[in-house]
């Protein structure tokens, strides 16, 4: 298994102090995240797309370029660009851009996004949003993988002869397909033969092993070899203490915070206690021993390769104590059990 730390640089006020960090407190707390996720051997660093509050991370190719520049080793991801509302020329200039100045480090994460908020932000119809991502993934594609594009469709001006510059880092890049409720985008990664990353946040085991299943199934069924198939996997949260009661006493104050949120809200999540979500959802808040076990009972459903976590939500030095316990007790145990083909360089 290989690790990825991801962040949708949510601004959320400490709900033990109800203090606010600065919008450039924690946009540089980014920063330090990513810096630290290196030194703990994480292989992957990665940041989301929201248009709108409380998210601070509209730009995700500046923020990963600041990344790129502090680091020199873990990958960099977009988890995921809202592919759906823009537009593909530049965002195949944006990355093959960030690309080239981290030397090949980074692995574009799309979907059309989860926030409705972004549909009237950029002047689109929510209702066309499978649409948007579809024809707009293909150009993209095309546009990060060939030379001398032409194209033609409905959301944006042909194109004749296009080139876009810089050119990745690397003459194939993964695209990843990030996947939370349909199979519209298992799809779409099945169909292409690219991998699949489930956010697996908000809803039961099944949902998203099901979201899976349609994957490697369609996969097999355009035909690609089964064996290619490749999916990573997100989690509900995480919170590693050394005993099961200080995990549970440490993170019920962010977990009743996060219930009274617009996105947790909007998911419509059917886990309403700290208990029950973390029973019957993909928290990993526990002991080292029962983390282990929950990547491990999840892995048996999912067959994932990558598995991602994320600290938004904790303080910083509450998040820097999570994380190191998480790399010091699970992380090594969990690599050896468990092998990836991912990152293998």
């Amino acid at each position: 298994m290989k690790f990825g730390l991801f962040s949708l640089v949510a601004n959320h006020p400490d709900p033990l102090t109800g203090v606010t960090p600065t919008q450039h407190e924690r946009l540089r707390r980014v920063i330090d995240e990513a810096i630290s996720a290196e030194e703990l051997g994480f292989d992957a660093y990665g940041v989301g797309e929201r248009h709108g509050e409380p998210f601070l991370s509209s730009a995700p190719p500046v923020i990963l370029a600041a990344v790129a520049e502090r680091t020199a080793r873990v990958r960099l991801l977009t988890t995921l660009t809202v592919i759906s509302v823009l537009d593909p020329v530049r965002v195949a200039e944006d990355y093959a851009t960030l690309d080239q100045l981290s030397g090949g480090r980074l692995e574009l994460m799309i979907g059309k996004g989860n926030d409705p908020r972004h549909f009237p932000l950029f002047g689109l119809e929510e209702e066309r949003q499978w649409e948007y991502q579809s024809e707009k993934f293909a150009l993209l594609r095309r546009l990060f993988l060939e030379e001398g594009v032409n194209w033609e469709g409905e959301f944006r001006a042909p194109l004749a002869d296009v080139t876009t510059r810089p050119r990745p880092f690397h003459p194939r890049p993964r695209i990843w397909h990030g996947s939370a409720s349909s199979t519209e985008s298992t799809e779409l990664a099945a169909k292409f033969g690219d991998p699949l990353f489930t956010a697996n946040g908000f809803h039961p085991k099944k949902k998203y092993a099901d979201l899976i299943d349609h994957y490697r199934r369609r996969w097999v069924e355009y035909g690609h070899d089964p064996a290619d198939a490749l999916v990573g996997s997100g989690a509900g949260g995480l919170y590693v203490a050394k005993t099961s009661q200080a995990a549970l006493d440490g993170y019920r104050p962010y977990f009743e915070a996060l219930l009274q949120t617009p996105a947790y809200q909007h998911n419509k999540s059917e886990f309403t206690t700290l208990e029950d979500k973390i029973a019957h959802g993909s928290a990993l808040v526990g002991s080292p021993e029962q983390v282990i076990d929950k990547i491990g009972d999840y892995h048996a459903s999912f067959g994932h390769e990558v598995q991602a976590v994320s600290v938004d939500g904790l303080t910083s030095e509450e998040g820097r104590d999570v994380l190191e316990l998480f790399a010091s007790d699970v992380i090594p145990i969990v690599r050896k059990e468990l092998p990836s083909r991912v990152w293998e360089s």
